[in-house]
Formats: structure tokens, C-alpha cells, sequence
């Protein structure tokens, strides 16, 4: 848009004329590239390194009000550093998200073709699942732009793109060759329907309510809501202090009827049942349940498959053969109660379900063959024996490399990572990494699918395909969080270890995420980088909350309350949607996003872009570099603009985001805004208005890009090309004078005061009014009086020596004080007896809500809401009371 003339300003900012021109103009700029910001001199060849990679988004979809925020926050940080100098690198990219994007592309494909992915070649399939990708990824990437989001697009990277690719293979390799990844038998999630394994961290439990049943097993009561489970249950397990089962000896057969008939149960004492849970007796199905598993392997126990890979019993159920578990749930009943051994139903009991939180399928225990990361395996690491879950605890110890925020997370983390089980990685699925170990059997019969080691079976695992006839890859693919678990520093170059971008930005400074993958994804990268680095990925990791609606409630679309940031950005602009994301916020805390929040951002940037019409009716000749103050107001400004550039940098360095927004912005609004302009209408300083202005725009760049860098190219307040590598404010502290025993604050304060007193007695603005003063009040009166005059609306400020004026009343700020003139504009009688009715009124009122709210019924009774709001009418009510009786005061 190049310079304009003052008038030229529009009167109104449209981020849509903006918006993109100004990201196109970044982009071709080259300057989102730290190498790019070095070869211009604008960044030092030898300053700071501070470097961030994006998480990558699910290729499934586009982009929603969360990973609004994760960009609003990671663009303003990394917007920070730039201007701080830094040598700032933001990594983008994308995920393929294997599970959940084969699931979407199945899911398209039933619904409009009625076919699976088996009616189609697997390069036929992967084919249509990488178009899709593909069409997702170029929404994603338009979106993350329409953010704002300055990321080194030259960097960009794909988990499944060449480069990761080959990471990924070298690293299986190397776990493999260590002995850190094995194959066997365990029990693993499994979902019918996708006819895939799911790992722990991907199932999501919800709430049923289903009947719990109660069955006599022999001289045992036991209770289960999966009476298909059970039809193999051999063994009846209790704890061994349990004195009502002492009786009983471990190992000890006992001769029962169960569902098939007559069978001989082994009695099993095991310290992890609880005595208090039930009957204190249980029996195990080792095949479909992790804790029973548990319990077989301990003790050396067999178990047998019930239920099929296809969620359908198998021969050992007998008639119920072939059944799905849901219809043959009730007739399994049925016929226990024929043979009387059903105790009792509990119709009302409610438990928690598993399912698969990428296809929603519900989740089916098995045993199965797969591969796993052993992370309790001791082995040896750079001199030390270490597991690879130690190796996850130690650089988030207390002292550690890695700071978690907010703190609370920490424990978290620990909790997690102390019950860690052996992490299953391979998947059932075709979208993904091909798991990289090939077989070929020694004899010349090849036509069989070989999947995994027999003794007549030759195995190769390696980072390229082997040479030789008769080889056939595993046709599992790797888990999604094995790849993304490399991000860190395979978007660097690794495995090459001399790659110039891993020497010189890993590890990387934050690594910014929702807590909601706390274990998906963090914990994975930490296992990840101290393995294959020997160091930590980041040294911070920020925890965003979840965005929520004005209510706080979780936005879905069945209530109707889902928010699309490009929707938003589309009609209030990018800098209303960041600024609604990063205000209000903390770590680890949800997000509250309401209309009524983004219209208010909305109304600030406007505020902003007409803060910049008046600075533009300034002379651009002006040199605002070395302003000097003249007046108090310009001493109390100097005074501020060195706080909330201090404070501002303090906060984004310790990424409290949310207190720079909201002090910037009430620094804005208020002191400069609503105090200097109006000062700066009556004592002109153009060259500390644009000197102050300057520095304000620079101070929002990182928060609000778009409208700071408009006002930046139409008043050119900054020699900077653009505002992106224009100098991070570093305050002159000979410029942060101390104003006179703040007497422009005590000024402002008195004109508050006695706006506050025109309001209470109703005194129209068109009137204007009298003032006396005297010594040391009047002489600071007298030095502001023009300024003074205008934002109080006085006519006249009068000396007195001794007496106090007639028919006036005292206005006090500190030492200040003086008395403003009422006589005939204010009956005094009459405000006496209003104020005092109001008064008492407030006193009743505030009395009847102090009764309700310590009545029990109410007070323990009432929705939490309700009585919140009650408390705070009582305070409200109380407030005013205690300035009607200031005021009443006053005027006795």
C-alpha cells in the first residue's frame, strides 16, 4: 500500500484487503527463513538459536479452534524472537495420521461406493487414501497462512514424505538391532472393525449404563457385565490374605457346572485382586482382558481365545458359535438362569467402555502376535544401563533439562510413565510406515504369506528393501506416534548427525501442544531424542488448554457451538480470532471462545487502526527517535511505556501470554488511548506520540501481525521493510524519567473523581464547572490546567488562601485535593435525602442476599451458578453501598 497521506487513511481496517497481501508479501520475503534473516543482516550469524517445530496436523480434515490457538501462541513467540534477533526457526508440517485417515477414507468410500478397502489392490487403496491426504494438507496449509502463522514454508515436512520416511526405517533398525523391539504374543487392543490393533494412549472410554450380573461359580459368587468372556474361565482367583477364602489353597481344583457343563476350576491367590471390590473372588479370562493377562502370566496360567478378530464368538462358546457378543450377551443369560446360577442382575450399572477415539469401534482385548518397544529392557546407553522408561523420566526430573507448564503436569507425566506397559507399534492397517522387516522361508515353496519368524524362515531388518528373490515385507504398518515421535529432530536432517539444522536448532527451545496428547506425543519424543541423540528434544514444553464456548462447554457439533477459525477470520479478521485465543488464557487451563469475545478483539483492532488515523495526521517528517518530555503528561507516559515494555517482554519470555495481552491492551485503551491522545489534543508533542506509537505497534506485532504491519507500511513509524524484522522495543532507560512525585497521575485520578461525582449527581455534560486550590495542589493544577480544563470540563480554576469556598465539596487524589463549586447546579438537601434513600436500599438489599446465602437450603442446594451469582450481587451491592456513604459524606 506503500505511504499515505493522513487523509488517504481509510476510516475503517479491512483485514480482507490485507490479510493477504500482507502474508504474500512476508512469504516472497524470505524472512520466515532464519537463513534468509542472516544473509540480510537482519539476524546475526552468531545470535541466539530459538527454533520450534509445529505439531503436525492430522491429515484428516481442516484445521479447528484448537489448533487456532496452538498457532496463535507458537506464531507469537516465534514472532518475539524474530524481532529480538534471534536466530528463529518455526518448522511446519503435517501428519499423516495413519488410523484416522485410512478410517475417513473408508468411512467415504462405504458411504458412497459400498465398498472396503479389500475390493481394491493395497496400491490401489493407498493411492485414493494419498489423494486425500493431499487435498487435506493443502486446507491445512491455507489455513495455518490465514492465521498468520509465520512458519519457514521452505522446511516444510510430512511423516510420511521421503526424509521421515527413511528416519523412520533407520530408527526401527536401530531399536531392532538393540534388542529393543521384538516381536510376540501379548494381549493388545483390538477394533473389529477396522481390524486393527489400537494403542493405549488412543482409546477413549465412555460412560454405559448395562447390566451387571451376578453368577455363582461353584461355592463362589462372581460378577461381570461380559458374560461371553467367560465360557473359558477356568480359574477363580482371590487375594491370599482374604480370610473368607482361607479354606482354600492356591492350586487346589475344584469340581463346578458353568456354562458348557461340568468343569474342573483352579484356585488362584494373587495380591492384585481387591478384597473390598465385590465378593472378593474373580475369575480370569487371560485372552480378552490386560489385568487377567497380567495375572496368567505371573502365575504360568494358559488362557483361550473367546471372541474372534471379528468380534464373533468362537467353537468354545458351543451353540452360541458365530454369534456377535451383543446378541449373544442375553442368551448366555438365559441359559445360566436355566441352570440357576444367575445371583442376581444389577439393571442400573453403569462402567466405562473403550473405544477406538480414531474410528470410535469398540475396543476388543486380544492376544496376537505383534510387534513392541520393551521400554523396561535394560541395555546399555552411552556407558550407563538404562530402560527406556527411565530414559523418560530423567530429563523431567526436578533439576532436569525439561520444564513442563503448568507444573501439575509433571506428576501427570510421572503417573503415566510409571505404569507404562510395553508399547505395541504395529497396526493392521495399510496407510502408513511399512513395518521395515522382510522374511523369506528357506525352502523353494515361497507361495505362502509370511508374517513373521518360523524356524524354517530367514528375517532381514533394514532401512532398504533386501536383495535376493522370495522376500515378502511384514504387511503391518507402524504406529502414527512412532513416526511423529521423531519430529523433533528428523524434520533437522537426522538420521544424518552432522545435518546443519539439527547442530544448530536441537534441541529445539519449546515444544507447544494441548495437554490432551501430553502422553501421545510428548512422552514419545522425549523416548525418542534421548535414545537416538542422547539429549532432550525441547527445554520447555507449554501446555494449551482445550477451546471451549462461553459456557465452558466442549464444542461439538450437536450442540451447535463449534467456532471455525477461518469463518471467524473470513469476517473479523485473524488478529480478532489470535487475540480472542490468547487472552483470558493460561497453561494447561481451557480456552473460552465465545462471539461476544472475538466481536470485543474485533472492536480493538479497530481501535488500534483509528489510533493510527490520528498519529497520521501527524508530520512524517516528525523525528520521533529522541523525543523529549514537556509536561507531566508526557513524564507519566515515558514512565509507562518503559513498565509495559518491560512487562511485556518479561511475560512473553516466561509464555504468559495472556497477562502481555491483557496489559498491552489496557495499556493501550487506557493510558495511552483514552489519556495521552486526549492530552496530546491540548499540549501537542508529535514526537512522543509517534515515538510511543511506534513502540506500542511493535509491542502487538506478535499478537496481532496483520493490522500492526498495515499501520506500519501507511505511517512508516519504523525504517524496518516490514514490521516482522522490525527491532524488538528495548526501552532507553535515560528516556524513564520518574514524573514528579507522579503528578500527573494525581491529575488524572482528580478528573475521574469528579467525573465520578458529575455522574452520581446527575450533572449535565454541557455544564461546566468551578474548581479552587490552593499551595502546592493548586500550582500542580496550574501546570496541567489546559488538560485539566478539557477532560474534567472546567470553566474556571480559582485560588482561596484560608477559607474552604461555599457550597463546594472536597475532591482528594493522594495530596492533591481540591474543592469543586455546586452552588446552583447541585441542591445539596435534595442529593442528601436521594443518596441517603439509595443507601438504605442498597443496605436492605445487600442484608436480604447476606440471609439467602446463609440459609442451607439455598446455599447447599442451589446450582453452583446460582449461588456464585449470588455472591456477587452481594459484593456489587456492597461496593455501592460504601460509596453512597463516601459521597453522603462528602456533601454533610
Amino acid at each position: 500500500m506503500g505511504n499515505m497521506e493522513p487523509n488517504d487513511i481509510p476510516k475503517a481496517y479491512d483485514p480482507k484487503e490485507w490479510e493477504g497481501k500482507l502474508y504474500r508479501q512476508w512469504e516472497e520475503s524470505g524472512f520466515f527463513n532464519p537463513d534468509t534473516c542472516i544473509e540480510k543482516g537482519v539476524t546475526k550469524a552468531g545470535a541466539e538459536a530459538f527454533s520450534i517445530v509445529l505439531p503436525p496436523p492430522n491429515v484428516t480434515g481442516h484445521l479447528h479452534a484448537g489448533h487456532a490457538a496452538m498457532l496463535a501462541v507458537e506464531d507469537s513467540i516465534v514472532r518475539y524472537h524474530r524481532m529480538k534477533g534471534d536466530r528463529t526457526l518455526w518448522v511446519p508440517g503435517t501428519d499423516h495420521a495413519a488410523i484416522a485417515t485410512q478410517s475417513k477414507v473408508e468411512s467415504i468410500i462405504r458411504k458412497e461406493e459400498g465398498k472396503t478397502r479389500h475390493d481394491f489392490s493395497r496400491e490401489e487403496f493407498l493411492d485414493r487414501v494419498g489423494k486425500f491426504a493431499q487435498d487435506s494438507h493443502d486446507r491445512i496449509t491455507h489455513q495455518v497462512r490465514k492465521m498468520g502463522s509465520s512458519v519457514d514454508w521452505s522446511r516444510e515436512a510430512y511423516t510420511l514424505d521421503e526424509k521421515r520416511s527413511f528416519a523412520v526405517r533407520t530408527a526401527f533398525k536401530r531399536l531392532y538391532d538393540d534388542g529393543l523391539i521384538y516381536q510376540g504374543d501379548r494381549i493388545v487392543n483390538w477394533d473389529p472393525e477396522l481390524q486393527t490393533t489400537v494403542s493405549d494412549d488412543e482409546i477413549e472410554r465412555k460412560e454405559e449404563k448395562s447390566p451387571f450380573y451376578y453368577l455363582q461359580y461353584g461355592p463362589f459368587v462372581i460378577s461381570t457385565s461380559r458374560p461371553e468372556t467367560k465360557f473359558g474361565d477356568k480359574y477363580v482367583v482371590m487375594h491370599p490374605e482374604d480370610a473368607r477364602y482361607s479354606e482354600y489353597a492356591h492350586g487346589q481344583q475344584i469340581s463346578l457346572e458353568w456354562i458348557g457343563g461340568n468343569i474342573a476350576a483352579t484356585v488362584i491367590k494373587d495380591e492384585s485382586v481387591d478384597p473390598a471390590f465385590g465378593t472378593g473372588v474373580m475369575t480370569i479370562t487371560p485372552w480378552h482382558d490386560a489385568v487377567d493377562f497380567d495375572i496368567a502370566e505371573r502365575h504360568g496360567l494358559d488362557g483361550e481365545q473367546i471372541i474372534g478378530f471379528d468380534g464373533k464368538l468362537l467353537g468354545i462358546a458351543g451353540s452360541f458359535s458365530g454369534m456377535p457378543i451383543l446378541e449373544a450377551r442375553k442368551k448366555i443369560i438365559d441359559l445360566l438362569q436355566e441352570k440357576g446360577l444367575v445371583v442376581k442382575i444389577d439393571e442400573d450399572y453403569v462402567h466405562s467402555v473403550a473405544t477406538n477415539s480414531r474410528g470410535g469401534g469398540l475396543i476388543e482385548p486380544q492376544i496376537k502376535k505383534q510387534w513392541f518397544i520393551a521400554v523396561n529392557k535394560e541395555f546399555e546407553h552411552h556407558g550407563t544401563t538404562t530402560t527406556l522408561k527411565e530414559l523418560m523420566r530423567h530429563p523431567v526430573r526436578p533439576g532436569g533439562e525439561i520444564t513442563i507448564l503448568p507444573k501439575q503436569f509433571e506428576k501427570v507425566y510421572f503417573h503415566w510413565i510409571d505404569n507404562l506397559r510395553d508399547w505395541c507399534i504395529s497396526r493392521q492397517i495399510w496407510y502408513g510406515h511399512r513395518i521395515p522387516v522382510w522374511y523369506r522361508k528357506q525352502s523353494t515353496d515361497n507361495s505362502e504369506q509370511i508374517t513373521n519368524k518360523t524356524e524354517d524362515t530367514e528375517v532381514y531388518c533394514g532401512v532398504e528393501t533386501p536383495e535376493g528373490e522370495g522376500w515378502k515385507q511384514d504387511p503391518d504398518t507402524l504406529d502414527t506416534w512412532f513416526s511423529s515421535g521423531l519430529w523433533t529432530f528428523s524434520t533437522l536432517g537426522w538420521p544424518d548427525e552432522n545435518a546443519k539444522d539439527l547442530i544448530a536448532y536441537h534441541p529445539t527451545s519449546l515444544l507447544e501442544t494441548g495437554y490432551d496428547i501430553l502422553f501421545f506425543w510428548v512422552a514419545r519424543m522425549i523416548l525418542m531424542s534421548e535414545y537416538f541423540l542422547n539429549t532432550q528434544p525441547f527445554d520447555t514444553v507449554y501446555l494449551h488448554g482445550l477451546v471451549r464456548d462461553g459456557q465452558g462447554r466442549k464444542m461439538s457439533k450437536s450442540l451447535g457451538n463449534t467456532i471455525d477459525p477461518l469463518d471467524v477470520s473470513e469476517v473479523h479478521g485473524a488478529d480478532a480470532m489470535r487475540l480472542s485465543l490468547l487472552s483470558g488464557t493460561t497453561p494447561g487451563n481451557d480456552i473460552r471462545l465465545s462471539d461476544e469475545k472475538i466481536l470485543s478483539m474485533r472492536n480493538f483492532t479497530n481501535k488500534l487502526w483509528n489510533l493510527a488515523r490520528y498519529v497520521g495526521t501527524m508530520s512524517e517528517s516528525v523525528d520521533h527517535s529522541n523525543p523529549e518530555p514537556k509536561s507531566d503528561a508526557d513524564k507519566d507516559l515515558l514512565q509507562k511505556l518503559g513498565t509495559i515494555v518491560a512487562g511485556v517482554t518479561r511475560h512473553i519470555d516466561r509464555y504468559e501470554l495472556s497477562m502481555a495481552v491483557d496489559e498491552l491492551r489496557d495499556f493501550t485503551w487506557g493510558d495511552f488511548a483514552d489519556w495521552y491522545v486526549e492530552t496530546h489534543k491540548v499540549e501537542k508533542n508529535d514526537t512522543l506520540l509517534r515515538y510511543a506509537f511506534d513502540i506500542i505497534i511493535r509491542l502487538w506485532h506478535p499478537f496481532m501481525p496483520f493490522v500492526t504491519e498495515a499501520i506500519h507500511q501507511t505511517l512508516r513509524l519504523d525504517k524496518s521493510e516490514y514490521l516482522i524484522i522490525a527491532r524488538w522495543p528495548e526501552f532507553d532507560t535515560t528516556k524513564r524519567v520518574i514524573a514528579d512525585e507522579n503528578r500527573f497521575a494525581l491529575v488524572k485520578d482528580l478528573i475521574i473523581k469528579i467525573r465520578n461525582i458529575r455522574a452520581i449527581y446527575r450533572i449535565d455534560p454541557a455544564v461546566k464547572l468551578t474548581v479552587s486550590a490552593r499551595g502546592a495542589s493548586e500550582r500542580t493544577i496550574r501546570d496541567n490546567e489546559e488538560v485539566f480544563k478539557r477532560l474534567a470540563r472546567i470553566n474556571e480554576v480559582k485560588s482561596f488562601d484560608t477559607d474552604i469556598p461555599t457550597h463546594s465539596i472536597p475532591v482528594q487524589s493522594g495530596l492533591l485535593q481540591a474543592f469543586l463549586h455546586l452552588e446552583g447546579i447541585v441542591d445539596l438537601d435534595a442529593e442528601r435525602k436521594r443518596l441517603g434513600k439509595e443507601l438504605a436500599d442498597s443496605e436492605r438489599y445487600a442484608a436480604s442476599l447476606e440471609a439467602k446465602l446463609g440459609n442451607p437450603s439455598f446455599a447447599n442446594r442451589a446450582p453452583e451458578a446460582i449461588v456464585t451469582q449470588t455472591r456477587t450481587l452481594l459484593d456489587e451491592t456492597n461496593v455501592k453501598a460504601d460509596e453512597l456513604r463516601g459521597h453522603l459524606a462528602s456533601i454533610s
